[in-house]
């Protein structure tokens, strides 16, 4: 599958990739999965909706930003040197070839590899007459009802247009009086996107269905015109600094996020100029913002035929391993902790019987007095929040710090934190113009005639079903200054005062840079002076112009960096005189890697780093995060596994050229396959087999 390359902006920038190109690449290399033929069926289908769903926040986040930049007036540069208009003018440019590719890809491989597997997707005009009798009995016993036809007339103004919702655009006309009127028919978003219907269950768009049917919405009326349209709208969420209760402002914010300026409008390729026309006018759209789609819109749907009952369609399921110091129950789980940290990596370890067995042994142990934890995404099936509500009840201090303003789940995480409130527990909603990303749980636990802290720190949301789907790293320890860090970020979060020094911790905005930053230059002061220098790193995203100029000065001192970066990547390896020593690449797979990591090697001293920030403007300078040095040597040996498996990776890999193009990596001439999230797996079920045999 083709890729793109990124123009430079202008000679003074040209050491740095754009961000929102860099993520409509990782976009592509989504799509890549989508068309390997080594994945099975289903979840390249998956693949192919996931997609969809990135695209669909990248324009209501980042192109939406770059739009207001536009309408404000302001000539602000990205680090890269391009202006809004320019990044915007390429961006158009790379998602258009983008979708193109998808719905080709849909189209001319994974519909026509799926009526092989006997799922079959087709219009009305593919249906038999029996399966058309019977999807006219599914349409008005269970579609037609929830219809509402809006036409434009007098009295009648254009109506109003949700985001991410699919629309038929109609011009009918009364043949007797002969006047024509726009309408919309907006296809229901509670009902399934597909319609099976027949013994063959044939798949039918749930728009096709209406399309067909139109004449019962418009009886004795004409459609002289059709076309389907989906529009996004700004989706970002902007709090004011001054907010008295930021829980209100949230949810006021919410309101105005449903009426949000439109940023996009995609058509279906068919549609005709007039409707075009008429659209666009009607909405205030400039040309620039229409994506005409040859094929489904909206594509993230498909994931519904995720849930079709075929296992051989899917990756065999994977079950979750249970270490065995974790094997344990009530207090012992806490003696496992006190005789030395921890080590978890989801989703190949447990998080049920790690993270979520940690809480509920704290809410249940009489000896517990403190519970305090931080929740920035979580879902509906965790068990965290009923071991807060178990801990409060118990007599414990239960804290809960919620991220009210997590983009995309607020709604979640206000009737979280109301529910929790309820129940007796203390909810601090942090600062509105700071976002609390740390991923820490603190339980203070009385042991004799002392009280003993034990911590969690993590990579990951404490979200049950992502823990199932997310690669993150988590670490439980004992650690007295580790305790007492943490003891002071929350004190500082949920009191009023300054952050004292943290004493292991390194956390932002306060003491992470600029720690990161004297970690790289002690390695390239060790290249320099002949000695053994390495950097690895692991994260989503690589955009921090401080941080990237430091790895350059170090690669160009002698350091050997090696950089895991899923998402998006500022930094241009491999250029001589710069960054030849820099390789930056991207693992994909069945699992999304999420966990953030750090190695510094500088003679003979190594220094292992985890936690939740990422290498960005915003992680490191303008949200709470927290990473933790590493000293336990069996925590330090699984990192390092982990390290060397993702860099041995030679078919679910994807390495970044000095060009800006990445180039997917394949096994060499008589070399073996190597998954590392394979990898990862195999040792779990070898460890299973060994546990059983005991």
């Amino acid at each position: 599958m083709p890729t793109t390359t990124h123009p430079r902006a202008d000679e003074d920038h040209e050491t740095l990739l754009n961000r929102e190109l860099s993520q409509v690449d990782l976009m592509r290399r989504v799509l890549e999965l989508a068309a390997d033929p080594n994945e099975p069926l289903l979840e390249r289908v998956k693949f192919c909706g996931i997609v969809s769903s990135i695209l669909d926040e990248f324009f209501m986040v980042r192109v939406a930003g770059l739009q207001d930049q536009v309408l404000s007036g302001l000539s602000v540069r990205s680090p890269d040197g391009r202006t809004p208009q320019q990044a915007l003018a390429e961006i158009r440019a790379s998602v258009l070839g983008l979708t193109a590719q998808q719905a080709a890809l849909w189209r001319e491989q994974l519909c026509p590899a799926l009526a092989a597997e006997g799922i079959l997707i087709g219009g009305v005009e593919d249906a038999t007459e029996a399966e058309r009798t019977e999807l006219q009995d599914v349409f008005f016993r269970q579609i037609f009802p929830v219809l509402t036809p809006l036409a434009v007339g007098p009295g009648q103004p254009f109506p109003y247009i949700s985001g991410l919702s699919l629309s038929l655009g109609l011009l009918v006309r009364d043949p007797e009086a002969g006047e024509e009127r726009f309408a919309r028919v907006k296809v229901p978003e509670g009902l399934d996107r597909f319609v099976a219907i027949g013994a063959r269950g044939l798949l039918v768009p749930l728009e096709s269905v209406l399309s067909h049917f139109l004449p019962r919405l418009f009886p004795e009326m004409e459609v002289v015109q059709r076309a389907l349209f989906r529009l996004t709208r700004d989706g970002d969420t902007e709090i004011s600094d001054d907010a008295d209760d930021l829980l209100e402002a949230v949810e006021s914010d919410l309101r105005k996020r449903r009426f949000g300026a439109v940023v996009r409008m995609e058509v279906s390729s068919s549609i005709s100029s007039d409707m075009l026309m008429r659209l666009t006018e009607r909405l205030g759209i400039a040309s620039d913002q229409v994506y005409a789609i040859s094929g489904l819109l909206d594509l993230a749907d498909v994931a519904q035929l995720y849930s079709l009952g075929r296992p051989d369609l899917k990756y065999t399921p994977w079950l979750p391993y249970t270490q065995r110091r974790l094997a344990v129950s009530g207090d012992g789980l806490f003696e496992q902790i006190a005789r030395r940290d921890i080590i978890v990596h989801h989703p190949y370890d447990s998080f049920g019987s790690s993270v979520e067995a940690f809480l509920q042994a704290a809410a249940a142990d009489p000896q517990v007095v403190a519970l305090k934890t931080t929740v920035y995404r979580t879902s509906d099936d965790s068990a965290i929040a009923p071991a807060l509500v178990k801990a409060s009840e118990n007599g414990k201090q239960v804290v809960c710090v919620v991220e009210l303003k997590a983009r995309f789940d607020e709604r979640r995480n206000i009737d979280w934190a109301r529910a929790l409130e309820q129940a007796g527990v203390h909810v601090v909603y942090g600062f509105p113009d700071m976002k609390i990303h740390a991923k820490t749980t603190l339980v203070v636990r009385r042991e004799g005639d002392e009280l003993r802290r034990y911590v969690h720190i993590g990579t990951g949301n404490y979200h049950a079903t992502t823990a199932r789907t997310y690669e993150d790293v988590g670490i439980f320890t004992a650690d007295p200054q580790i305790g007492e860090d943490i003891a002071d970020l929350f004190n500082f979060v949920t009191g009023f005062g300054r952050p004292q020094r943290f004493r292991r911790l390194l956390v932002s905005p306060f003491n992470l840079r600029r720690n990161l930053v004297e970690r790289i230059k002690e390695v390239a002061d060790a290249a320099a002076g002949g000695k053994h220098a390495r950097i690895r790193i692991k994260c989503n995203s690589l955009t921090h112009p401080e941080v990237i100029e430091e790895l350059y000065k170090a690669s160009q001192a002698g350091v050997h960096i090696d950089c895991v970066v899923r998402a998006n990547c500022s930094l241009v390896p491999g250029v001589p005189g710069l960054s030849e020593h820099i390789r930056v690449r991207s693992v994909l797979g069945r699992f999304l890697e999420h966990s953030r990591l750090y190695c510094f090697e500088a003679d003979d001293r190594r220094d292992y780093l985890l936690g939740s920030a990422d290498l960005m403007p915003r992680n490191l300078d303008h949200r709470i995060e927290v990473v933790m040095p590493i000293e336990d040597n069996q925590v330090r040996n699984e990192l390092e596994s982990i390290f060397k498996a993702l860099l041995a990776d030679n078919c679910q890999a994807w390495e970044l050229q000095p060009d800006g193009v990445w180039k997917r990596v394949s096994p060499k001439k008589n070399e073996r396959r190597r998954a590392a999230q394979a990898t990862f797996m195999r040792r779990r079920e070898r460890a299973r087999r060994l546990a059983r045999s005991r």
